[in-house]
């Protein structure tokens, strides 16, 4: 709660400065506030970054953006708040906590919705990828307007007391999720107690031994050093799960139609450059792994875990039966 409040006491400050040059934004300079909860150099944060440079060049300086990384001002679910409330500009989120804003995102977040990494590609950029964009700025609650998809890979569980080769093993073990139930339940539904809390708290949770492990791709799992707290890594890729680009609506509707068009354009290629910037980061971390001496499990046969996420799919996939047959049917 601390930490929340403080977050959204410093993003009050910055909002101020924000709101102010809005007025003045049309005709001289304005600076959008970005945020990330990942470090300098991380993809989706060195996409911004870029996606920035190109703004100054494009406009002569008179717009740009300013990162804020690292979890500078709080975790996802803060960054979402404060561009709602116009103290940022952008913020790059998972799907996880927007899918409790926009409740048509949380198909994305449906254990094994997508076949593999390819397949998920080909729907965010698509058709349905627009789609669900378009449902973020639509939302007559959301304040946010959807710019662009990001890659984060698949998301595979680990922890510090055993190796998982089977949903048995998940028995006892506390596993932190994303703010989302879906997230909670899936980890219930594999035997082990699933505990929601944001991306800022976990080192600490890890650390105290409040949960035993958690689930995410090889670059968070690196650049956030859980290797020291949970060595034991499974590749279960239970989740291949897009991140998204948002722009908060208040700050959106100062903005001129042909900046709002640069904008967007802009978005669009850094969603390229990240993925292009995150098959590197993959790579890159996997090495680190193994010269940490995390121990990696292979999942060759995943139907035990997908048959386990059947009570799941009851619950949440029948409100997106529609989109479900859409996205399986693209190839």
């Amino acid at each position: 709660m601390k930490r929340h409040l403080l977050g959204l006491c410093a993003a009050a400050a910055l909002g101020l400065s924000v709101l102010a040059a809005a007025p003045a934004a049309r005709a001289d300079e304005m600076v959008l506030k970005s945020s990330d909860v990942h470090p300098l150099g991380y993809p989706t944060v060195e996409a911004v970054v870029q996606m920035g440079e190109k703004l100054k060049a494009a406009t002569n300086g008179r717009l740009t953006i300013e990162m804020f990384p690292s979890m500078q001002l709080g975790g996802e679910k803060e960054a979402i708040e404060q561009a709602q409330l116009g103290a940022l500009a952008m913020t790059r989120v998972s799907v996880g906590p927007m899918g409790g804003i926009v409740k048509e995102l949380n198909v994305l977040a449906l254990p094994f919705v997508f076949r593999n990494v390819d397949h998920m590609h080909k729907i965010i950029d698509g058709a349905i990828g627009d789609e669900l964009l378009a449902d973020i700025t639509n939302s007559p609650t959301s304040g946010l307007v959807g710019l662009a998809w990001m890659d984060a890979g698949a998301r595979n569980f680990y922890n510090g007391k055993k190796e998982i080769h089977s949903v048995a093993d998940f028995a006892g073990l506390k596993l932190r999720t994303m703010g989302n139930p879906i997230f909670v339940d899936m980890v219930n539904a594999l035997g082990g107690n699933g505990i929601a809390m944001g991306y800022d708290q976990l080192v600490g949770a890890l650390e105290t031994g409040v949960v035993d492990g958690a689930e995410n791709n090889y670059p968070s799992y690196v650049s956030g050093q859980h290797y020291l707290y949970a060595k034991y890594y499974a590749l279960t890729e239970h989740l291949i799960l897009p991140e998204v680009l948002v722009f908060s609506r208040k700050i959106w509707d100062t903005l001129s139609a042909d900046d709002q068009a640069l904008i967007m354009k802009l978005a669009k290629e850094a969603q390229q450059t990240e993925r292009t910037l995150w098959q590197a980061k993959e790579q890159e971390a996997l090495a680190v792994m193994k010269e940490k001496g995390v121990v990696v499990s292979e999942i060759m046969d995943k139907a035990a875990f997908q048959a386990a996420m059947k009570p799941v799919w009851d619950k949440y996939g029948a409100e997106h039966a529609a989109m479900i047959e859409r996205i399986q049917a693209v190839q």
